[in-house]
């Protein structure tokens, strides 16, 4: 909070994400419901409690449908530069609200039932060793950045994959995505928008000219048959799943790999069995969520909210990174680990009807992807001082520049990690 930022006043949120933990905690500590100011002065109200999070993710009330239930947009009160124009003009499941939302996710729903996510396994598996083998050619004296050369390729080559997108769109894609998330970008929002669309546009082309086993194919299959998906929608969804399915599981192999080279100890534990990954997962998911703040939904009534007035068509943005605080009461993520200890609880993947369709997919990756690393590479250890490393310029993606690391250590550097 700065000196001219006093309690009563909206809190104006920090656009390039310097230190998301500590927002997270101010934003908590003002209340359940808070007046925030969003980029370009757009007022909202920030959700920071677990309970009123589940209650108003599941209120009929509250809707994603920015064409029918936010009049500053309907009124094109909001900039086509905004730097979140992309999040609110999509026309796809994540925007979508009450029966129209209900059809659009059982379009793309049967991609990520349990049985076609272990599916999967294999490829990942495959998609995992690639890398590994990648960066073990790599001399022993170089510093790797391995949020690139793993924690984003990983998720990349996993969703491009399920996809059918070709490896010529593949950089093209991750470019665009990378900036949707960014709340200080560094290009034309409304630009980057239309040359992702436009990518997008192409891959559906070319695969109703060459259809696959893949979701594009599938869905231009529910495009094309009949009228229940439109080409925009069509579009659209498409944009929805390589951005969800991309940059959040890179922010959480970010965080888990953070962790493990940055806890005495804790590698051994898991090694020896006495700490879970799987545990490890959803501990950084809680107190390191992806997605630290997720925009918008709208009232559509007047509502009363945690002793506030809130106007029909007020927007809300979920601070998931605040919730997540209040349900870890004993600290961050430098607990035990204790694999005893009951289930983490989080809600870094959402809750109720917009619950996202993707997590199994995500933790699937994640359970691969982290003990084969460290497998591979016991001695990894980060080639910087932890506090040297910048974060994304988000307050949206919670993930760090990069992670530049020691693939292998000199027996000088080795501890008992």
């Amino acid at each position: 909070m700065t000196d001219l930022q006093t309690a009563s006043d909206p809190y104006m949120l920090d656009i390039n994400g310097t230190n998301i933990p500590a927002e997270a905690t101010l934003l908590r500590e003002r209340g359940p419901l808070v007046p925030v100011v969003l980029p370009g002065g757009i007022r909202a109200w920030a959700i920071t409690t677990p309970t009123l999070l589940k209650e108003l993710f599941a209120d009929e009330r509250v809707s994603k449908d920015t064409y029918r239930h936010w009049p500053a947009f309907i009124n094109g009160e909001i900039p086509l530069d905004w730097p979140l124009i992309a999040w609110v003009s999509v026309r796809n499941m994540f925007t979508a609200h009450g029966a129209d939302h209900t059809r659009l996710r059982k379009l793309i729903s049967p991609a990520f039932t349990g049985r076609r996510v272990t599916a999967l396994r294999p490829r990942i598996e495959q998609i995992v060793t690639e890398l590994l083998d990648e960066l073990a050619a790599h001399p022993d004296e170089m510093v790797v950045d391995l949020r690139e050369e793993y924690a984003a390729q990983v998720p990349l080559r996993v969703i491009t994959a399920l996809m059918g997108v070709p490896e010529d769109l593949a950089p093209g894609l991750r470019v665009c995505v990378d900036e949707i998330f960014s709340t200080a970008p560094q290009r034309d929002p409304q630009e980057n928008f239309a040359e992702l669309v436009g990518m997008l546009s192409m891959l559906v082309s070319r695969r109703r000219g060459e259809p696959g086993e893949d979701m594009t194919s599938r869905l231009i299959d529910h495009r094309d048959g009949g009228d229940r998906l439109s080409e925009e929608e069509l579009v659209h969804t498409l944009l929805l799943v390589i951005s969800a399915g991309y940059e959040t599981t890179v922010n959480l192999l970010d965080h888990a790999i953070h962790t493990v080279v940055t806890r005495r100890g804790l590698l051994a534990r898991l090694r020896a069995g006495t700490a879970g990954w799987r545990h490890l997962i959803e501990a950084t998911l809680r107190d390191r969520p992806p997605v630290a703040n997720l925009p918008l939904r709208y009232a559509t009534v007047d509502m009363h909210v945690a002793g506030q007035h809130v106007s029909a068509g007020d927007p809300f943005i979920a601070a998931i990174a605040a919730a997540n605080q209040q349900l870890n009461p004993s600290g961050p993520v430098s607990d035990e680990f204790d694999p005893s200890r009951p289930a983490v609880e989080h809600l870094s993947f959402g809750y109720g009807p917009h619950y996202c369709l993707g997590a199994a997919l995500a933790r699937l990756e994640a359970a691969i992807a982290l003990p084969a690393l460290f497998d591979r590479f016991p001695d990894l250890g980060l080639a910087v001082d932890p506090a040297a490393l910048a974060t994304l310029d988000s307050f949206i993606s919670q993930g760090h520049q990069q992670l530049p690391v020691h693939l292998t250590r000199t027996p000088a550097l080795r501890d008992e990690r």
